[in-house]
Formats: structure tokens, sequence, C-alpha cells
């Protein structure tokens, strides 16, 4: 159904009403004295009924220009409301970002993020939904999620052409060994691990997808003696001597006391995975968004620092 009235006429009878005069109101409204009498004439019209009553010096509100006087003033101080909320989420004083993001690194790169970001932001609300990676498409698809970060391989199936897709850093493959192994710190080659005894991700874990790729490509077939349910676990059975493992930086950037890592030789091409934070492509960044995005891409620069140093 469609309403009698507007908001530009509502907001110009109550200009007139506290002006006290059309001329006064119209001044406010900036239109003129011509164009605010055809207004207030066209929703007389169509309410039926008269809003003022013209007498020799000004204007006086009739009921129905009282009804909606009042309506209209309640609904000018909600306006100004949501144009103070808009310019507090500009100037990222409030407001809420979701999310969606996976456990290596939730533990890792995001908690840096956010200490950097709660920080200098207190306001604005970040909320995080950890899921796997096909999850993590459906909340970005079906809007659950403003932002999501993604991990790729090589052989993964792109994501949809449906989101934009910020590359935030490349995260290195490497060896996970004992703290006594005498290779920590230093380079491998992966035909020389041929005898090694490896821990992997079960559940056809990408990780160990890396792994078998890896070792395949060098001419032998890893001997698998544990799979583990996370990173955690398998940094205990590598300190307690099971076995070696291959393993993103992400996983280990805050490891044990009691493990090392080494690096494989390029030459080796050990696969990499690529951090993204993803959003969909048709949607426009907040500048809380932007606020997040920048956080992350900030941590991952420092984590790559590290890496370097």
């Amino acid at each position: 159904m469609q309403q009698p009235f507007d908001v530009v006429t509502l907001f110009l009878l109550l200009d007139i009403a506290e002006a006290g005069s059309l001329t006064a109101g119209a001044e406010r409204a900036s239109m003129t004295p011509s164009a605010a009498s055809q207004r207030i004439s066209k929703l007389e019209h169509a309410i039926k009924q008269p809003v003022l009553t013209r007498l020799p010096r000004g204007v006086q509100l009739t009921e129905a220009g009282e009804i909606l006087t009042s309506r209209a003033r309640l609904f000018r101080r909600e306006m100004r409301a949501a144009s103070g909320d808009l310019e507090a989420i500009r100037g990222l004083e409030r407001g809420t970002v979701r999310l969606g993001s996976f456990p290596t690194v939730s533990a890792s790169l995001l908690s840096d993020a956010l200490k950097e970001y709660h920080a200098r932001w207190p306001g604005v609300d970040v909320r995080v939904q950890s899921a796997v990676r096909p999850r993590l498409l459906e909340m970005l698809n079906s809007s659950e999620v403003d932002l999501a970060l993604l991990w790729s391989y090589s052989w993964t199936d792109e994501a949809e052409r449906s989101l934009s897709l910020e590359p935030l850093m490349e995260d290195e493959t490497l060896l996970l060994i004992p703290i006594d192994d005498e290779r920590a710190g230093g380079e491998v080659r992966v035909s020389d691990l041929s005898s090694g005894r490896w821990i992997i991700r079960n559940d056809d874990h990408p990780a160990a997808e890396v792994l078998y790729r890896s070792c395949r490509a060098a001419g032998f077939e890893p001997e698998v003696v544990y799979e583990a349910h996370d990173y955690q676990e398998i940094e205990a059975m590598v300190a307690a001597g099971v076995g070696i493992a291959m393993v993103p930086r992400l996983a280990v950037v805050h490891h044990r006391s009691d493990v090392r890592t080494a690096r494989f030789a390029p030459a080796d091409s050990v696969p990499t995975r690529v951090i993204y934070v993803a959003s969909l492509a048709r949607r426009q960044y907040t500048p809380a968004m932007y606020a997040v995005s920048r956080a992350l891409r900030g941590a991952a620069d420092r984590i790559a620092t590290a890496a370097i140093a």
C-alpha cells in the first residue's frame, strides 16, 4: 500500500510548525515558499484533511498536523541517531565484523592480528566462526560471515568466482623434528628422509597429501606410523621420538620447546599453501572490514619477517 506522504514532506511540515510560518519553514527546508505550499496541499489532498490552519500571521497545526509532526519529530530524532551511528562506524568506534577462520590460522596469524585490532579499535566487535574449508565457503556464499580466512594448495579446487581473494602470505611447509636432531635449523632433501617414520594428520587432511606428493616425487613411499587429530598431537609425538612430520609453518609458529624445524631444499619443490582473506566479490567492504583486513596483513607480514630472520 502506497503511503500518502513522504519523509521530505513530513520534515517540511515539522519545520513549518517549529518556525511558525510556511515561509520560514520553507527556508529551513531549503525550498521556495511556492514549492513548500504545493507539497503541503498535496499532503492534505492525500490524507483528505488539512494539516495547517492559515492565520493572518503564521500558521497553526490542526489535529492531523499535530499527529504527523509528533511522528516526524520522533523519526527525525532516529534518523539523526542513525547518522551518528554511521559516523561512528566510519570512525571505527563501533560495529561488528563476522569472520570465518580455521584452527591453524586462528592459533597463529589471526590471534596476532586480533591483538592489534582490539588495541586500536576496541569498540568494533569481531565475531569468529572456525570451520573446515568447505564450510567456510558455504558461510561466505550464504553471507553468514563477512570475511573468511582460506588456504589453498596448487591442486586445491578453486574457490567459486563469486569470491574475491586477497593473498596474505605463503605458508611454507617445514620438517618437524625432535630438539636433539642435528638437522634442526638447517636444510634437508626429501630424498634423504626415505627411511624416516612419519606422523601425519588423519582423515585425508591436506597436510598428509603434501607428504605423499613430496615423497613420491622423491621416489619413495613414506612409512606412516602415527595418524594424529591435530598439530598439537603431532608435536607431542615428534617430541617423544615416535617420528617426524611435515607441517605448515603456521601450525608451529608457537611450537613446543622440545621440537625444532628444518627447511626443505628449494629444489624439492615441497608444496606450500597460500593463505587468503576472502569475501563475496559483490560485497563492498565496510571500514571495519578494511581494518580487519589491514590487521591480518600486518600479522602476516610479521610472521614472514620472522621466518626470514
